[in-house]
């Protein structure tokens, strides 16, 4: 195949043209230069473009085809197909003047005869990524290895009953993560697309998560071994395409790394649309992994409200944004992570401009929700709310409660020493959220 001097309709890099713009090729809220609680904009949000949904997914659905017809989805030369769509992809990189992308290995280059050829197949492809990094600011956010398409990982890579396919799974997570590293890559991935069960009965519990656990600590020696200073990034899926994950949440990986001994190695990707399929909002998975201290990434996208599965769109809402911003925000921001826009265009949403302006559009919403979060954050007033319910924590013998030693024998003799008769207070909720909403611009 031999791909167009050019795939979008537009030559320029998107500008920041204020609020009252009305040019859907420019950016209304998003100016990377500003600085914002003493940072760039562009440094606070660090947004990635995902190749699998932006440049591989056809626009298909469980009663309908592609839609898209790409061009470099069509022809006899699977190589030069995947050489075409990295042409097309940085085009995209340099019109968004994005920082990043992230990757699945089978979303950039073709399945091959042999785990040999297709490992080959990836690194081509790679080697292409490379030279193009040297002239575009585009960077790699992350890379990652696709254990779930193929059929042999129908049950599972790591988890899987038959040990070859955990060997299989083991050798392509190698060879990502070694890309990965020579790249430059922040972080790498372990997405478990089937690491979790259909039904009881045909299932060895303790065994597969013990060999999650191996598999896990061996792709963190590897990192080790060949020097990879990025991190390693587990991403939670309560369920879909598998019935039940064990990485369904936030808090259930926590518990699969810490049996694994990983809590202090591995960090989290969260997204978005997993933690409302996991009955969360996407404020709580993120506070909630800052709280353990694992809070990594972010792939924003958002749910359909009135479709139980993973649609995977571009976010829309800004106040749900904003309050994930100021979670982020109050766990200190992003270190190596980013904001990776796991989204894509509707099957209807044919035309390339579609591409540009469902990106252009969702980094508005964030940027917008990172001033609505910063002003929340540089207030203080929710964090004061806060502050004061749990002041009495603070109080000498409330804190030795808390400590080594102490007993509910010397509790109860407190309380009844003391007489207390504690009363509720007020969780102020509806205030709190109404001020949550003053914020909004």
């Amino acid at each position: 195949m031999t791909a167009p001097t050019r795939f979008f309709p537009v030559s320029e890099p998107l500008k920041y043209a204020g609020p009252e713009s009305r040019d859907p090729f420019s950016f209304r809220w998003y100016d990377k230069d500003r600085v914002v609680l003493g940072k760039r904009m562009e440094e606070h949000l660090r947004f990635a473009v995902a190749y699998w949904h932006s440049f591989t997914w056809p626009g298909g659905d469980p009663f309908g085809g592609e839609t898209f017809l790409r061009p470099w989805m069509h022809g006899s030369d699977d190589m030069a197909l995947a050489r075409a769509k990295a042409d097309v992809a940085f085009e995209l990189f340099d019109l968004l003047d994005v920082p990043f992308f992230a990757f699945h290995d089978r979303d950039i280059a073709p399945e091959g005869a042999s785990l040999k050829e297709s490992n080959a197949n990836v690194r081509a492809i790679a080697d292409i990524f490379a030279r193009k990094m040297e002239t575009s600011k585009t960077k790699l956010l992350w890379g990652t290895a696709n254990l779930f398409s193929n059929r042999r990982f129908m049950s599972g890579a790591a988890t899987n009953p038959d040990p070859d396919v955990f060997a299989y799974g083991a050798a392509q997570v190698k060879n990502v993560l070694e890309i990965t590293h020579e790249l430059g890559g922040e972080n790498y991935v372990l997405w478990g697309g089937r690491e979790g069960y259909e039904t009881l009965l045909n299932t060895d519990l303790k065994r597969e998560l013990d060999q999650m656990g191996r598999f896990l600590n061996l792709v963190v020696e590897h990192k080790h071994k060949i020097g990879f200073k990025g991190t390693i990034l587990i991403e939670p899926k309560p369920q879909e395409p598998t019935k039940h994950q064990y990485d369904f949440d936030v808090s259930t990986v926590y518990g699969l790394l810490c049996r694994a001994g990983l809590e202090k190695e591995v960090k989290l990707n969260i997204e978005a649309n997993h933690a409302t399929l996991a009955g969360h909002s996407f404020e709580h998975e993120i506070a909630m992994a800052a709280a353990l201290g694992i809070f990594g990434s972010i792939d924003m996208n958002k749910g359909d409200a009135q479709s139980g599965w993973d649609t995977d769109q571009f976010p829309t809402n800004v106040e749900d944004t904003a309050l994930a911003f100021y979670e982020i925000l109050r766990a200190g921001g992003y270190t190596t992570g980013g904001t990776n826009f796991d989204a894509k265009v509707r099957r209807q949403s044919i035309d390339p401009e579609d591409l540009i302006l469902a990106h252009a559009a969702a980094m508005d919403v964030c940027a917008r929700a990172l001033l609505v979060a910063a002003d929340m954050y540089e207030d203080g007033a929710l964090q004061r709310a806060v502050n004061e319910r749990y002041a009495g924590w603070d109080a000498p013998q409330n804190q030795a409660m808390l400590a080594q030693g102490s007993s509910l024998d010397a509790i109860a003799a407190r309380v009844e020493a003391e007489n207390l008769d504690p009363q509720p207070r007020s969780g102020r909720q509806e205030r709190l959220e109404a001020l949550a909403v003053s914020y909004l611009r």
